[in-house]
């Protein structure tokens, strides 16, 4: 037999698999037979026994393993050297083929050039093994003569990937070496026929010895073992060997097959590391961090102590990267790891869990000083700017603290409740920190019940649009709406917006919900232009995310055109911080918003950071005075000079204004003397339901109130 005229037998549950292998193998000249079972394999071979069978190991009714079992408990088949295949990659899998009778083993999927290496190598190693089996007399002044046949076979076992030693038994001495092995172990030929195993070995003579015998003395498979040897050089080689021996006269010879895994070793160390430790910043990852944290606890629980967990976000991160771009906001995080790590001990643990989050594990004696210390040391660390490309950023961080045993006994609670501490503190106003308490948890429970309670309110119609009148300032004429958002939560009373609003935000469901308060509120339009209220323009709130991150524009004109109305009739109302985030995407999304007509207002303007130059880009049609300075206007002068010097900018730059929040007379009274265009509150009307808003608007018209 010739490894290139070599017969293949694939065992495979799965047609694609079968077909696969045999793509590869029969363009290099083998001839492949196929068995969908390992009830079918076994028939097949005691019909045709192949040359070397490629063994799937999940197969149904029989797998891999009892396939291999049963062809090496039989003579007649045992010589069959068998390939696994397997999608499984621990080191179980392997020994448990190996331990089956398996010569070798190929990870799913296969790599081409390497099945073609193992197949080569099993075929001719098979071809020795025939040849010491049915020629012994031959083989044996082969070893002892060195004649022209073994020359040969050294030829042949040359062009291997694995080193090969054969050893006699009797004088403990090698007798033969491939070319692989001088080049694994930096031995020549000459110096390896001078040496015995224990030379680059870790046992000793006798222990190998005993080995050895022990080889001789089974009848099983060779055994896989995981060992290290020693190069010419000193250095240590990890290897896996394979020992089967052969009688020969007197003596006994031991082929000795060892393979490389120096790559697969530092493959797997790499995996190690990867899956433990943050790829961006090199601190433990949220995988090795939950590990640490449970060994922290165990110590605490076995010598006393507490242990304190700090969470730590930082304070307007995604502002960096919008604006200086995604791999500056990850040299800022590289940063931030290093401060931290200025400011903790050596036994206390840094990790970073992803994005901004980071978390510490401190060993304390006094639960609340040293955990707030530290807290305060990692505040004014990070206080000092960052250098960021060719830019300074200051950034801050909010910080919360559980403690063990305090707060909670296990691992998964105590970094909830850090969590839950921190978002308290962000809430609060950042750059700050907050001890975890009780009330905390119930606030974040009731959070969880509605989060999960507005993921499924849209779907079940739950929501609902009020409508506030805008009405002209001179005339206390209603010249259109605002559509405010309401939730009907089945058994509750309806929701406030301040409850639900925020949620929808920070869990992205606002783009859904947008989307749909877009298309209704198209939709009202249409059904009160068909009706006797007629034409009635109304406004809609937009947030910064669906600004930044939906295709805001395509929203708008599907619902307009869906709805057959005029463009015009639309107002989108936006935040000043929205118009300043994702200044591109922005501009972009409000120019075509006005290019089919659509009217741009922006809200809560006088508190933000606007400035001539930069509503002077935008294509705005109306600011709309905050109501924080229409409550104080009569009674803080501050608040009436702003509002008065806003009124006058809107209109030198050809812009309405109207104003929120209008209460009292008084209010109305200073607006409508500065020249305020229109007028929005509960001075007029509250936000009312769609046919009380209809009753007020068919009064409006018929008498104006003052």
């Amino acid at each position: 037999m010739t490894d290139d005229a070599a017969t293949i037998l694939i065992v495979d549950d799965e047609q694609q698999n079968r077909r696969l292998l045999e793509a590869l193998l029969i363009p290099e000249g083998y001839v492949t037979l196929c068995a969908a079972s390992g009830e079918e394999a076994l028939r097949s071979i005691a019909a045709t026994p192949p040359d070397l069978i490629l063994l799937d190991v999940m197969m149904p009714m029989m797998d891999g393993y009892a396939v291999a079992s049963i062809l090496k408990a039989d003579p007649k088949t045992s010589n069959i050297p068998i390939i696994m295949v397997s999608a499984q990659i621990d080191h179980g899998a392997r020994l448990a083929g190996l331990e089956a009778g398996a010569e070798e083993f190929l990870t799913k999927p296969v790599d081409r050039a390497e099945l073609w290496l193992r197949v080569r190598n099993l075929l001719r190693l098979k071809a020795y093994g025939d040849l010491l089996q049915n020629h012994r007399s031959i083989l044996e002044q082969q070893v002892l003569e060195r004649t022209a046949d073994l020359q040969r076979f050294r030829t042949a076992m040359d062009f291997t990937a694995d080193a090969i030693f054969l050893v006699s038994r009797a004088t403990m001495r090698i007798l033969e070496v491939n070319a692989t092995a001088s080049s694994m172990l930096g031995y020549t030929r000459s110096e390896f026929l001078g040496m015995g195993p224990a030379d680059f070995s870790a046992g000793t003579g006798p222990q190998l010895a005993s080995i050895f015998d022990a080889v001789h003395a089974s009848d099983r498979a060779p055994q896989l073992r995981e060992m290290r040897v020693r190069r010419k050089d000193g250095s240590d080689l990890p290897v896996e060997s394979r020992r089967h021996a052969q009688r020969i006269g007197d003596d006994w010879v031991t082929v000795t097959v060892l393979r490389d895994t120096s790559e697969r070793e530092e493959s797997e160390m790499r995996l190690q590391r990867q899956s433990h430790y943050d790829l961006l910043t090199g601190l433990p990852n949220r995988t090795l961090f939950y590990e640490t944290l449970d060994k922290a606890l165990a110590t605490a629980k076995d010598q006393g102590g507490d242990v304190a967990v700090l969470s730590i976000n930082l304070d307007r991160f995604k502002n960096v990267n919008d604006t200086f771009g995604h791999d500056n906001g990850n040299a800022l995080l590289v940063q931030v790891s290093s401060r931290l790590l200025q400011c903790v001990l050596v036994r206390d643990i840094v990790g970073h869990l992803g994005g901004d989050e980071f978390a510490l594990v401190l060993a304390v004696k006094d639960a609340e000083d040293g955990p707030a210390e530290v807290a305060a040391s990692i505040r004014q660390c990070l206080r000092a700017p960052f250098v960021v490309g060719d830019n300074e950023v200051t950034i801050t961080a909010s910080i919360g603290i559980s403690i063990y045993p305090i707060d909670a006994i296990d691992s998964e609670s105590l970094i909830r409740f850090a969590d839950t501490a921190m978002y308290r503190a962000k809430r609060e106003g950042r750059d700050t920190l907050r001890f975890f308490t009780a009330d905390m948890n119930a606030e974040v429970l009731n959070r969880i019940e509605t989060e999960t309670a507005l993921r499924k309110a849209l779907e079940n119609d739950e929501f609902v649009l009020h409508y506030q009148p805008k009405v002209e300032s001179n005339t206390s004429r209603i010249i259109g709406v605002e559509a405010l958002l309401r939730w009907q939560r089945p058994g509750r009373a309806t929701v406030s917006p301040a409850e639900f609003i925020p949620i929808l935000e920070e869990t992205g469901l606002i783009l859904d919900v947008g989307r749909w308060v877009v298309a209704t509120a198209c939709t009202q339009i249409a059904a009160w232009a068909r009706s006797e209220v007629g034409l009635l323009p109304v406004s809609v709130n937009v947030s910064a995310r669906q600004l930044s991150e939906s295709d805001l524009l395509d929203d708008v004109v599907q619902a307009i055109e869906g709805n057959g109305i005029s463009a015009h009739l639309l107002e989108l109302e936006l935040t000043e911080s929205s118009l300043m985030a994702n200044t591109e995407r922005t501009n972009a999304a409000l120019h075509g918003l006005r290019e089919i007509g659509v009217k741009i207002s922006i809200d809560d303007f006088g508190t933000g950071y606007s400035s001539l130059a930069y509503l002077s880009r935008l294509p705005v049609d109306k600011l709309k005075i905050d109501i924080a300075l229409v409550r104080e206007i009569t009674t803080n002068e501050d608040d009436a000079v702003i509002a008065r010097a806003i009124i006058q900018m809107a209109h030198s730059l050809k812009l309405e204004v109207i104003a929120e929040g209008v209460e009292t007379t008084d209010q109305l009274t200073y607006l409508r003397r500065n020249g305020c265009d229109q007028i929005q509150g509960y001075h007029f009307s509250p936000p009312l339901p769609v046919k009380e808003l209809e009753a007020l608007v068919q009064a409006n018209r018929e008498h104006a109130f003052a």
